[in-house]
């Protein structure tokens, strides 16, 4: 009942609101998201809100506060790694509730910061970097060890790990992504290689396809990004071809489309792999058409994919496939122009789509990949010109 254990604001504190129940916290870049149950004894009045407020040594509830009228409440400006809980209360015109039982405990995430490498058909060396908390032009981070283009970039929260390049490398070369600077050495991959598809979880980078040193291939390589060091075989795609785009979750990495030998060998196939387990890809569904030369990002449910030729025309399409079902894409709505070699990466809610040939744009463009539609635009790459570049993120789809 709301009686006399209830409000301690308000007129009559006989009529304030039982608390909120079943209260639980969902960590997020510097946020949380507060999820309860709203009390089934409203008091004498219709609850007209709620608070939530955040402590980070469960006593005082002082580390954040957001007001909403249902559940969630996002509480922002959290610092992050930091172990915190929340409480709710629900208010009325009488007064205020007696607090909620505290959450458990969650641990808000650092601001996602991707890490892109810029390319035009002659070799450089410049990365950029861009904080997807807001949208915004990107800002120079530092050098690779070797100018290349057209290679392939994947990584953990903490590391950036760049793979291949035109002609024919097999270079690997990471950065820590927290700490601006040039590029350190890795390793090298089984085979030289570029326009492969790269995709990660949190713990292995993986680079599948791409055109070797005999035409493509379907080698798939991996690296544990933590530890430097060469290039071990996964296994194979089904069939050889560059120009392939990938994806992932926490346990599955995801192949989309790709050229073969020459250019009227084009295919529309899915494939996956569990990331933890060396071996061949599978068979996961199709893409609506032929798919190639195109990008993709993801969160841990979705992987969001620009196809940038579809059927053989330049494409503004995106496609999306939920990654822990096998089956066909959809249609998920359209870049702001029609470009191809495109790159992209996510930090697992915001998803944005690099550059691409076309116009050699700079232009970045943005989509939230929980929700179908055209994307916005998000800012800028440091300078024009930008065919096939490359990005991975702090918090893309395989680590969140």
């Amino acid at each position: 009942m709301a009686r006399r254990n209830g409000g301690f604001i308000g007129t009559d504190g006989l009529d304030a609101p039982d608390p909120p129940t079943v209260v639980v916290g969902t960590a997020g870049a510097e946020s949380v998201s507060v999820a309860f149950t709203a009390p089934t004894d409203t008091g004498t009045s219709a609850i007209t809100g709620f608070v939530a407020q955040v402590s980070t040594n469960d006593i005082a509830y002082s580390a954040g506060s957001n007001t909403g009228t249902s559940s969630p409440i996002v509480v922002s400006s959290l610092t992050a790694s930091t172990a915190a809980t929340a409480k709710v209360w629900a208010i009325n015109a009488y007064g205020t509730s007696s607090p909620s039982n505290a959450s458990a405990s969650f641990t808000p995430l650092a601001l996602a910061r991707a890490i892109i490498h810029r390319a035009n058909n002659v070799a450089i060396e410049t990365i950029d970097f861009v904080d997807m908390a807001s949208t915004g032009n990107t800002s120079d981070f530092g050098d690779l060890t070797v100018a290349r283009f057209w290679l392939d970039t994947c990584g953990s929260s903490t590391r950036a790990v760049f793979g291949g390049g035109y002609d024919k490398s097999n270079v690997i070369d990471y950065v820590t992504i927290s700490s601006a600077g040039n590029a350190t050495d890795f390793g090298d991959l089984t085979d030289g290689r570029h326009n492969s598809g790269s995709t990660s979880h949190n713990v292995r980078g993986v680079w599948a396809g791409g055109e070797g040193s005999n035409n493509p291939v379907s080698n798939i390589d991996y690296v544990t990004i933590a530890t430097t060091g060469n290039a071990t075989s996964f296994g194979h795609l089904s069939a050889v071809r560059n120009d392939v785009s990938a994806g992932s979750s926490t346990t599955r990495g995801v192949f989309i489309g790709g050229m073969g030998s020459n250019s009227n060998t084009v295919y529309n196939i899915i494939e996956y792999i569990t990331i933890n387990t060396t071996g061949n890809a599978t068979d996961f569904g199709d893409v609506s058409a032929t798919a190639r030369s195109g990008s993709a990002c993801s969160s841990n449910t979705r992987i969001v994919f620009h196809i940038g030729f579809l059927g053989g025309n330049t494409s503004n399409t995106i496609e999306y496939i939920t990654t822990a079902n096998t089956g066909n894409s959809a249609d998920f709505g359209d870049l702001t122009a029609a470009v191809y070699t495109t790159g992209a990466t996510s930090d697992s809610q915001v998803g944005i789509f690099i550059g691409g040939q076309g116009n050699d744009r700079n232009n970045i463009d943005k989509i939230t990949i929980a929700s179908t539609g055209n994307a916005t635009d998000f800012g800028d790459l440091s300078a024009t010109g930008n065919r096939d570049p490359s990005a991975t993120s702090s918090r893309h789809g395989g680590i969140a």
